[in-house]
């Protein structure tokens, strides 16, 4: 299944996924800092990965991350067969990774909404980056996020990325918008479109941290009640502008086809495939900035062939690799190597999803992570997902 199908079902995933409360002492940056120890944490990770392997390794992806392209040459090169498992929500692939994997599987391809969750869940353990040569060569907000990475260890390692665009129409809007309150703007109603997810609470709130300093919003996943409070007030006042809460790549394409809508929340996927089709569409990051979302290979604590997991954990770490991934994908390497791969298979790709972006561009995007009860400030009063999903719900009627 290729990126239209992976990404038809990451948007609603979210929202079937039953998060627990997690509750810790301490606060979180994105330098995957926190006070409290995960249960596995104690769990010394190899220092060495044997040369031949277990022969198996059991892997839950999202439907086309393991492909032939890439998984033949590191079975042939390995002796590791992949058996693959899509999920088609972050909710399956919790369930699939239920008690460390339940002995069976090996590695999921989490989404940073849920990477916490399995973590403090003691799903998955730490990881011996040494034992991952092309680690080193990942960009800086990939090698230690707070998305798979608690008190400097290491629970996953980052994958792909993309940032949350605001995709707009050209014809409407021949300069770029220079803000997301375009989706907020009730001279817009029922020309907007946003992501049908509980995490998209996370844009209006990172909104409202520019435009309402009162709230004092520091993290847009980190919110008190008083701030989650403000937070889905705005979405009920967005909610008649809402033309659809898109659920798949292809429903947001269309609607931007079709002139139905002038502005949503999207990814550079959309934008590439529009400027395929010759619609009159571009995206921007406004001076907000933005959310973005980020995948990593866990390994589970249960996990049956390790060795075979650290050797596709490095494989699919390789600028080449990447580059085909991101490529197939319409997503972003995290290997800053990855840049040259990608313009050798597709000339203007590298720009095209940001894989050159300088070092700066990442102060602007804040990377999904799972909303916990623990604050900033130290204190357990922050809202969990579990509300954060009853609320979308609610909002949506």
């Amino acid at each position: 299944m290729g990126p239209q199908g992976h990404r038809a079902l990451r948007p609603a995933a979210a929202a079937a996924v039953a998060i627990v409360v997690i509750t810790a002492c301490g606060s979180s940056t994105n330098t995957g800092v926190t006070s409290k120890q995960p249960p596995t944490a104690a769990i010394k990770p190899p220092q060495s990965v044997t040369p031949t392997g277990e022969g198996a390794l059991n892997l839950v992806d999202w439907g086309g991350y393991v492909t032939t392209l890439w998984q033949k040459p590191f079975q042939d090169a390995t002796g590791c067969k992949i058996h693959v498992q899509d999920a088609g929500s972050s909710g399956e692939m919790l369930s699939l990774m239920a008690n460390g994997g339940g002995g069976n599987w090996d590695m999921v391809s989490a989404s940073g909404d849920i990477g916490l969750q399995l973590i403090y869940d003691g799903d998955v353990k730490p990881m011996n980056m040494d034992l991952i040569p092309d680690w080193k060569n990942f960009a800086a907000p990939f090698k230690s996020p707070a998305f798979n990475t608690i008190n400097s260890i290491h629970y996953g390692v980052s994958l792909q990325w993309g940032p949350n665009t605001l995709l707009y129409s050209s014809d409407k809007f021949p300069t770029a918008p220079t803000t997301w309150g375009v989706l907020y703007d009730r001279q817009y109603n029922g020309l907007v479109t946003v992501p049908d997810n509980p995490i998209q609470i996370a844009d209006a709130a990172l909104y409202l941290s520019v435009h309402d300093p009162s709230l004092k919003i520091t993290d847009p996943y980190e919110l008190t009640q008083k701030q989650f409070n403000a937070v889905v007030s705005l979405l009920k006042q967005q909610k008649p502008l809402v033309k659809k809460y898109w659920t798949g790549v292809s429903d947001e394409e269309t609607l931007f086809k079709n002139g139905d809508v002038v502005a949503g929340a999207a990814w550079p996927l959309m934008t590439s495939d529009l400027k395929l089709a010759g619609a009159h569409t571009a995206d921007t990051i406004p001076s907000e900035g933005a959310t973005g979302w980020a995948d990593s290979w866990m390994l589970a604590t249960n996990a049956p062939h390790p060795n075979c997991a650290y050797r596709w954990a490095a494989w699919i770490s390789t600028a080449k690799v990447q580059a085909e991934q991101a490529i197939n994908y319409g997503e972003t390497p995290v290997n800053s190597m990855a840049c040259a791969e990608m313009e050798a298979l597709s000339p203007g790709s590298c720009a095209a999803f940001h894989a050159n972006a300088p070092e700066a561009y990442f102060k602007n995007i804040k990377f999904w992570k799972t909303p916990m009860t623990m604050c900033d400030d130290g204190t357990n009063s922050c809202v969990p997902y579990s509300q954060w999903q009853t609320a979308w719900t609610a909002m949506k009627g």
